[in-house]
Protein backbone atom coordinates (compact mmCIF):
# COMPACT_ATOMS: atom_id res chain seq x y z
CA UNK A 1 0.00 0.00 0.00
CA UNK A 2 1.73 3.41 -1.01
CA UNK A 3 0.66 6.04 1.52
CA UNK A 4 -0.42 9.57 0.06
CA UNK A 5 -1.57 12.83 1.63
CA UNK A 6 -5.28 12.88 3.06
CA UNK A 7 -7.91 14.52 1.61
CA UNK A 8 -9.99 17.13 3.14
CA UNK A 9 -12.45 13.65 3.48
CA UNK A 10 -9.84 11.77 5.47
CA UNK A 11 -9.84 14.72 7.95
CA UNK A 12 -11.58 13.75 11.39
CA UNK A 13 -15.03 14.20 11.69
CA UNK A 14 -16.02 16.80 13.88
CA UNK A 15 -19.56 16.08 15.00
CA UNK A 16 -21.26 12.94 13.38
CA UNK A 17 -24.32 11.69 14.44
CA UNK A 18 -25.05 7.38 14.77
CA UNK A 19 -24.17 5.28 12.25
CA UNK A 20 -24.64 1.56 12.29
CA UNK A 21 -21.38 0.00 12.37
CA UNK A 22 -20.18 -3.91 13.84
CA UNK A 23 -19.24 -3.62 17.36
CA UNK A 24 -15.23 -3.64 18.10
CA UNK A 25 -14.08 -6.85 19.45
CA UNK A 26 -10.80 -8.18 20.95
CA UNK A 27 -9.47 -11.95 21.14
CA UNK A 28 -8.99 -14.24 23.69
CA UNK A 29 -6.58 -17.30 25.27
CA UNK A 30 -7.66 -20.94 24.90
CA UNK A 31 -8.76 -20.85 28.30
CA UNK A 32 -8.70 -24.84 28.27
CA UNK A 33 -5.43 -25.38 28.13
CA UNK A 34 -5.09 -22.35 29.40
CA UNK A 35 -1.74 13.83 41.45
CA UNK A 36 -3.53 13.54 38.11
CA UNK A 37 -2.29 15.40 35.21
CA UNK A 38 -4.60 17.93 33.80
CA UNK A 39 -6.26 17.11 30.95
CA UNK A 40 -6.65 19.39 27.87
CA UNK A 41 -10.10 20.03 26.05
CA UNK A 42 -10.72 17.51 23.04
CA UNK A 43 -12.01 19.06 19.81
CA UNK A 44 -11.45 18.66 16.38
CA UNK A 45 -10.00 22.37 16.71
CA UNK A 46 -7.90 21.48 19.21
CA UNK A 47 -5.91 18.66 16.77
CA UNK A 48 -6.00 20.46 13.52
CA UNK A 49 -3.86 23.84 14.95
CA UNK A 50 -1.49 21.69 16.75
CA UNK A 51 -1.43 19.37 13.20
CA UNK A 52 -0.92 22.15 11.56
CA UNK A 53 2.63 23.61 12.74
CA UNK A 54 3.86 19.95 12.89
CA UNK A 55 5.35 18.11 10.01
CA UNK A 56 3.75 15.48 8.33
CA UNK A 57 4.62 11.86 9.02
CA UNK A 58 4.00 8.74 5.98
CA UNK A 59 2.60 5.50 7.54
CA UNK A 60 2.56 2.28 5.28
CA UNK A 61 1.76 -0.03 7.56
CA UNK A 62 0.11 -3.68 6.81
CA UNK A 63 -1.54 -6.56 8.12
CA UNK A 64 -1.11 -6.35 12.48
CA UNK A 65 0.51 -2.94 12.54
CA UNK A 66 -2.18 -1.66 10.42
CA UNK A 67 -4.51 -2.14 12.92
CA UNK A 68 -2.63 0.59 15.56
CA UNK A 69 -3.99 3.35 12.28
CA UNK A 70 -7.43 1.53 13.00
CA UNK A 71 -7.68 2.20 16.63
CA UNK A 72 -6.09 5.75 16.33
CA UNK A 73 -8.64 6.76 13.95
CA UNK A 74 -11.86 5.35 15.64
CA UNK A 75 -10.32 7.31 18.57
CA UNK A 76 -9.57 10.31 17.45
CA UNK A 77 -13.20 10.35 15.33
CA UNK A 78 -14.94 9.65 18.72
CA UNK A 79 -12.31 12.22 20.15
CA UNK A 80 -13.51 15.13 17.94
CA UNK A 81 -17.27 14.86 19.27
CA UNK A 82 -18.54 17.63 21.74
CA UNK A 83 -20.28 15.20 23.22
CA UNK A 84 -17.17 12.42 22.94
CA UNK A 85 -17.16 9.84 25.55
CA UNK A 86 -13.04 9.87 25.33
CA UNK A 87 -11.36 13.12 25.76
CA UNK A 88 -8.27 12.48 23.51
CA UNK A 89 -6.91 15.76 21.53
CA UNK A 90 -3.55 13.69 20.83
CA UNK A 91 -5.23 11.11 18.84
CA UNK A 92 -7.17 14.26 17.05
CA UNK A 93 -3.84 15.94 16.20
CA UNK A 94 -1.93 12.50 15.10
CA UNK A 95 -4.84 11.81 12.29
CA UNK A 96 -4.05 15.72 11.10
CA UNK A 97 -0.25 15.16 10.90
CA UNK A 98 0.04 11.37 9.37
CA UNK A 99 -0.28 10.69 5.91
CA UNK A 100 -2.50 8.04 5.19
CA UNK A 101 -5.98 7.69 3.67
CA UNK A 102 -7.90 6.96 6.74
CA UNK A 103 -11.32 7.36 5.15
CA UNK A 104 -10.61 5.21 2.18
CA UNK A 105 -9.29 2.36 3.87
CA UNK A 106 -11.73 2.67 7.26
CA UNK A 107 -14.82 4.63 6.15
CA UNK A 108 -16.38 7.85 7.38
CA UNK A 109 -15.99 6.90 11.19
CA UNK A 110 -18.58 7.84 13.72
CA UNK A 111 -21.24 6.36 15.55
CA UNK A 112 -21.50 3.06 17.27
CA UNK A 113 -18.32 1.40 16.01
CA UNK A 114 -16.30 4.83 17.18
CA UNK A 115 -18.43 4.98 20.48
CA UNK A 116 -17.32 1.27 21.00
CA UNK A 117 -13.47 1.87 20.76
CA UNK A 118 -13.26 4.77 23.03
CA UNK A 119 -15.41 2.63 25.59
CA UNK A 120 -13.07 0.02 25.27
CA UNK A 121 -10.25 2.00 25.57
CA UNK A 122 -11.79 4.27 28.71
CA UNK A 123 -11.93 0.47 30.57
CA UNK A 124 -8.22 0.53 30.48
CA UNK A 125 -7.64 4.22 31.73
CA UNK A 126 -9.46 3.46 34.61
CA UNK A 127 -7.29 0.76 35.66
CA UNK A 128 -4.22 3.01 35.15
CA UNK A 129 -5.58 5.34 36.85
CA UNK A 130 -6.43 3.23 39.80
CA UNK A 131 -3.37 2.03 39.75
CA UNK A 132 -1.65 5.52 39.84
CA UNK A 133 -3.27 5.94 42.56
CA UNK A 134 -2.33 3.11 44.96
CA UNK A 135 1.33 3.42 42.66
CA UNK A 136 2.06 6.99 42.21
CA UNK A 137 5.62 6.28 41.06
CA UNK A 138 5.28 2.70 39.64
CA UNK A 139 5.74 1.51 36.15
CA UNK A 140 3.14 1.01 33.56
CA UNK A 141 4.28 -1.41 30.76
CA UNK A 142 2.35 -1.22 27.36
CA UNK A 143 2.75 -4.04 25.01
CA UNK A 144 1.96 -3.34 21.48
CA UNK A 145 1.14 -0.09 22.25
CA UNK A 146 1.01 1.24 18.86
CA UNK A 147 -0.32 4.97 18.37
CA UNK A 148 -1.94 4.68 21.88
CA UNK A 149 -2.06 8.11 23.81
CA UNK A 150 -3.03 6.85 26.81
CA UNK A 151 -0.10 8.32 28.26
CA UNK A 152 -1.18 11.86 27.86
CA UNK A 153 -4.92 11.07 29.24
CA UNK A 154 -3.95 9.35 32.87
CA UNK A 155 -0.36 10.32 33.48
CA UNK A 156 0.38 11.55 37.03
CA UNK A 157 3.34 12.82 36.87
CA UNK A 158 5.47 10.78 38.51
CA UNK A 159 5.25 6.93 37.09
CA UNK A 160 7.46 5.83 34.53
CA UNK A 161 6.19 4.37 30.95
CA UNK A 162 7.59 1.36 29.02
CA UNK A 163 6.17 0.92 25.57
CA UNK A 164 6.98 -2.34 23.86
CA UNK A 165 5.94 -2.90 19.90
CA UNK A 166 7.45 -3.84 16.86
CA UNK A 167 10.30 -1.97 15.05
CA UNK A 168 8.12 -0.46 12.42
CA UNK A 169 5.84 0.52 14.73
CA UNK A 170 8.23 1.46 17.32
CA UNK A 171 10.22 3.84 14.96
CA UNK A 172 6.75 5.76 13.61
CA UNK A 173 5.83 6.58 17.83
CA UNK A 174 9.70 7.94 17.88
CA UNK A 175 8.80 10.28 14.89
CA UNK A 176 5.03 11.38 16.19
CA UNK A 177 5.24 10.84 19.49
CA UNK A 178 8.88 10.99 20.97
CA UNK A 179 9.47 9.82 24.14
CA UNK A 180 9.98 12.17 27.36
CA UNK A 181 12.14 11.87 30.48
CA UNK A 182 10.00 8.98 32.29
CA UNK A 183 8.88 7.08 28.49
CA UNK A 184 10.82 4.43 26.87
CA UNK A 185 10.24 2.93 23.86
CA UNK A 186 11.75 -0.67 23.02
CA UNK A 187 11.26 -2.21 20.04
CA UNK A 188 10.72 -6.06 20.49
CA UNK A 189 8.25 -8.38 19.91
CA UNK A 190 5.98 -9.06 23.15
CA UNK A 191 6.51 -12.80 22.80
CA UNK A 192 10.36 -12.35 23.84
CA UNK A 193 10.82 -12.44 27.21
CA UNK A 194 13.49 -10.31 27.32
CA UNK A 195 11.63 -7.25 27.06
CA UNK A 196 10.59 -7.81 31.54
CA UNK A 197 14.39 -7.14 31.79
CA UNK A 198 13.75 -3.55 31.31
CA UNK A 199 11.13 -3.16 33.66
CA UNK A 200 12.03 -2.94 37.25
CA UNK A 201 9.00 -3.76 39.74
CA UNK A 202 10.06 -1.84 42.95
CA UNK A 203 7.13 0.56 43.18
CA UNK A 204 4.56 -1.36 41.31
CA UNK A 205 4.08 -3.22 38.08
CA UNK A 206 1.24 -2.86 35.45
CA UNK A 207 0.89 -4.35 32.38
CA UNK A 208 -1.50 -3.43 29.88
CA UNK A 209 -2.41 -5.46 26.91
CA UNK A 210 -4.60 -3.76 24.36
CA UNK A 211 -5.96 -4.88 20.84
CA UNK A 212 -3.00 -7.12 20.78
CA UNK A 213 -3.72 -10.85 22.27
CA UNK A 214 -6.27 -11.83 19.46
CA UNK A 215 -3.43 -11.62 16.66
CA UNK A 216 -1.15 -14.14 18.68
CA UNK A 217 -1.73 -17.45 19.08
CA UNK A 218 -3.36 -19.18 21.75
CA UNK A 219 -0.50 -21.07 23.18
CA UNK A 220 1.49 -17.53 23.07
CA UNK A 221 -1.26 -15.75 25.07
CA UNK A 222 -0.91 -18.74 27.91
CA UNK A 223 3.23 -18.29 27.92
CA UNK A 224 2.86 -14.39 28.10
CA UNK A 225 0.18 -14.61 31.04
CA UNK A 226 2.41 -17.29 32.66
CA UNK A 227 5.80 -15.19 31.68
CA UNK A 228 4.36 -11.95 34.04
CA UNK A 229 2.80 -14.05 36.48
CA UNK A 230 5.99 -15.27 37.29
CA UNK A 231 8.24 -12.30 37.05
CA UNK A 232 6.07 -9.29 38.04
CA UNK A 233 4.73 -11.09 41.95
CA UNK A 234 1.88 -7.90 42.93
CA UNK A 235 1.65 -7.00 39.94
CA UNK A 236 -1.54 -6.88 37.20
CA UNK A 237 -1.86 -7.71 33.72
CA UNK A 238 -5.10 -5.45 31.63
CA UNK A 239 -6.09 -7.44 28.86
CA UNK A 240 -8.91 -7.35 26.18
CA UNK A 241 -10.44 -10.33 24.02
CA UNK A 242 -12.45 -10.76 21.30
CA UNK A 243 -15.44 -13.70 21.51
CA UNK A 244 -14.44 -16.80 19.64
CA UNK A 245 -17.24 -15.91 16.85
CA UNK A 246 -15.69 -12.84 16.02
CA UNK A 247 -12.25 -14.98 15.71
CA UNK A 248 -13.30 -17.25 13.60
CA UNK A 249 -14.92 -14.59 11.34
CA UNK A 250 -11.34 -13.29 11.49
CA UNK A 251 -9.16 -16.28 10.82
CA UNK A 252 -11.93 -17.24 7.71
CA UNK A 253 -11.22 -13.74 6.52
CA UNK A 254 -14.37 -12.54 6.32
CA UNK A 255 -14.08 -9.45 8.36
CA UNK A 256 -13.57 -6.69 5.89
CA UNK A 257 -14.97 -2.89 5.59
CA UNK A 258 -14.50 -0.64 2.92
CA UNK A 259 -11.22 -1.39 1.77
CA UNK A 260 -9.50 -2.61 5.04
CA UNK A 261 -9.31 -6.45 5.66
CA UNK A 262 -9.33 -7.11 9.42
CA UNK A 263 -6.15 -9.29 10.13
CA UNK A 264 -6.77 -13.23 11.49
CA UNK A 265 -7.11 -13.49 15.29
CA UNK A 266 -6.33 -16.82 16.54
CA UNK A 267 -7.26 -16.28 19.85
CA UNK A 268 -10.66 -15.87 20.87
CA UNK A 269 -12.23 -16.35 24.45
CA UNK A 270 -16.02 -15.60 25.25
CA UNK A 271 -16.15 -13.60 28.41
CA UNK A 272 -17.63 -16.18 30.04
CA UNK A 273 -14.43 -18.06 30.20
CA UNK A 274 -12.11 -15.52 31.52
CA UNK A 275 -12.17 -17.61 34.71
CA UNK A 276 -10.32 -19.95 33.00
CA UNK A 277 -7.66 -17.57 32.35
CA UNK A 278 -6.50 -18.68 35.91
CA UNK A 279 -4.88 -22.33 34.86
CA UNK A 280 -2.02 -19.91 32.49
CA UNK A 281 -0.05 -19.80 35.82
CA UNK A 282 -0.50 -20.48 39.83
CA UNK A 283 0.02 -16.98 40.69
CA UNK A 284 -2.95 -16.24 38.71
CA UNK A 285 -4.69 -14.94 41.70
CA UNK A 286 -7.45 -13.05 40.53
CA UNK A 287 -9.41 -12.22 37.04
CA UNK A 288 -11.70 -9.57 37.38
CA UNK A 289 -13.67 -7.91 34.35
CA UNK A 290 -13.44 -4.93 33.75
CA UNK A 291 -17.15 -3.59 31.89
CA UNK A 292 -17.56 -0.65 30.12
CA UNK A 293 -19.47 2.34 31.19
CA UNK A 294 -20.86 5.90 30.74
CA UNK A 295 -22.00 5.25 27.10
CA UNK A 296 -24.14 7.75 25.05
CA UNK A 297 -27.43 7.96 23.58
CA UNK A 298 -29.09 4.13 22.93
CA UNK A 299 -26.00 2.47 23.44
CA UNK A 300 -25.48 3.95 26.99
CA UNK A 301 -28.98 2.77 27.59
CA UNK A 302 -28.08 -0.95 26.45
CA UNK A 303 -24.63 -1.19 27.79
CA UNK A 304 -26.15 -2.02 31.65
CA UNK A 305 -28.06 -4.95 30.49
CA UNK A 306 -25.15 -6.31 28.41
CA UNK A 307 -23.54 -7.35 31.41
CA UNK A 308 -26.54 -9.24 33.26
CA UNK A 309 -28.61 -10.63 29.96
CA UNK A 310 -26.80 -14.21 29.95
CA UNK A 311 -26.78 -15.01 26.08
CA UNK A 312 -25.29 -11.15 25.15
CA UNK A 313 -22.87 -11.45 28.44
CA UNK A 314 -21.07 -14.79 27.67
CA UNK A 315 -20.58 -14.05 23.78
CA UNK A 316 -19.36 -9.96 24.09
CA UNK A 317 -15.92 -8.90 23.62
CA UNK A 318 -14.16 -8.47 27.40
CA UNK A 319 -11.64 -6.35 28.97
CA UNK A 320 -10.40 -8.63 32.24
CA UNK A 321 -7.80 -8.02 34.57
CA UNK A 322 -5.50 -10.42 36.04
CA UNK A 323 -4.19 -9.91 39.62
CA UNK A 324 -0.63 -12.21 40.28
CA UNK A 325 0.43 -13.08 43.64
CA UNK A 326 2.83 -11.54 45.98
CA UNK A 327 5.05 -14.34 46.57
CA UNK A 328 7.97 -11.63 47.76
CA UNK A 329 9.13 -12.23 51.24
Amino acid sequence: MTARRPASSDRVPSDRGPADAAPNATAPVDPAPVDPAPREPAGASAGASAGASAPVVAADLAAVPETALWTLYHRAVEAARPDTVLPDPKAVELVERIDYPFAERFGGGGGLQSQLQALRVACFDREVADFLTRHPRGTVVCLGEGLETQFWRVDNGRADWLSVDLPELVSLRERLLPAGPRQRLLACSVTDPRWADEVDPAQGVLITAQGLLMYLRPGEVRDLIAGCAERFPGGTLVMDAVPRWFSALAVQGKLRDHGYQAPPMPFGMDAAERQKLRTAHPAVAEVRDVYPSGGRGLLGALLPAGAWLPVVSAKRPSVVALRFADRRP
